[in-house]
């Protein structure tokens, strides 16, 4: 089922978990400033617009768990359904040294009419699909760079976050560092943001939850996306099964 702002593949799958990916694709609706933000395509291709990589694990992923995958279908530098509405980043008008020129002067009409056709449908379909299931656990898929601009490279292959729902986060981390991969505990950057989609969907609720990021170098092509996908897949059902949530 694929929507103006969103899409869902196997929506009738009978596993307990949704996968998410927030930051799917890098597109821009043609009703925003001509379907173009003013930004060249090779930053429109950057992780500022999407999170590279990370739609073809969420899919496999789901897949492999025999559950749905709900994904955007617009960039993050559109609107970011990865924060709350109240957010001051949830329209950026710059991002890791990139000005947002179609952003720059969007005023409290453009936000809102971002936020109904885009951001809020996705949101109602997210928790619809959480709504479905008796028993969910809730997964979400992201990519982060190699390194931001003017700092330091960023070494983990793998990152767990997390707020202060540590029940699937504190074993998958031990798991992941097991399997031999230099895993972070809420790094490069923390789990806990109020409002964003983990927190909307699942930590309000009691629900079972846990974001994974993936560094996006090692999930560029669709052959690693299927690797990185296969080997989390087992790790995420065992470390599931073991909890007894």
């Amino acid at each position: 089922m694929t929507q103006e702002s969103y899409e869902i593949v196997g929506a009738d799958r009978p596993g307990r978990w949704i996968v998410t990916c927030d930051h799917a694709t890098n597109i821009v609706p043609d009703w925003i400033n001509g379907g173009d933000l003013g930004l060249p395509a090779a930053d429109m291709n950057r992780h500022i617009a999407y999170d590279i990589g990370a739609e073809g694990v969420a899919n496999g992923l789901a897949a492999a768990l025999d559950s749905p995958m709900i994904a955007t279908r617009f960039s993050r530098l559109v609107i970011d359904p990865n924060r709350g509405e109240q957010d001051p980043t949830l329209l950026m008008r710059l991002y890791d040294g990139t000005v947002i020129p179609a952003n720059r002067a969007a005023d409290s009409a453009d936000l809102t009419q971002r936020l109904e056709r885009l951001y809020r449908p996705y949101h109602a379909a997210v928790a619809d699909l959480v709504s479905q299931r008796d028993n969910p656990v809730f997964c979400a898929i992201h990519s982060f760079t190699p390194q931001l601009k003017g700092r330091a490279p960023r070494p983990w292959e793998v990152a767990i976050l997390y707020a202060d729902d540590a029940r699937l986060a504190a074993p998958l981390v031990q798991a992941c560092r097991d399997a031999g991969w230099v895993t972070g505990d809420n790094q490069p950057y923390s789990g806990n943001l109020p409002g964003d989609s983990v927190d909307r969907h699942a930590h309000q609720h009691g629900i079972p939850n846990i974001l994974i990021e993936l560094r996006h170098d090692l999930i560029a092509t669709p052959q690693d996306q299927a690797l990185w996908a296969g080997r989390l897949a087992p790790i995420l059902e065992q470390v599931l099964a073991d909890t007894g949530l």
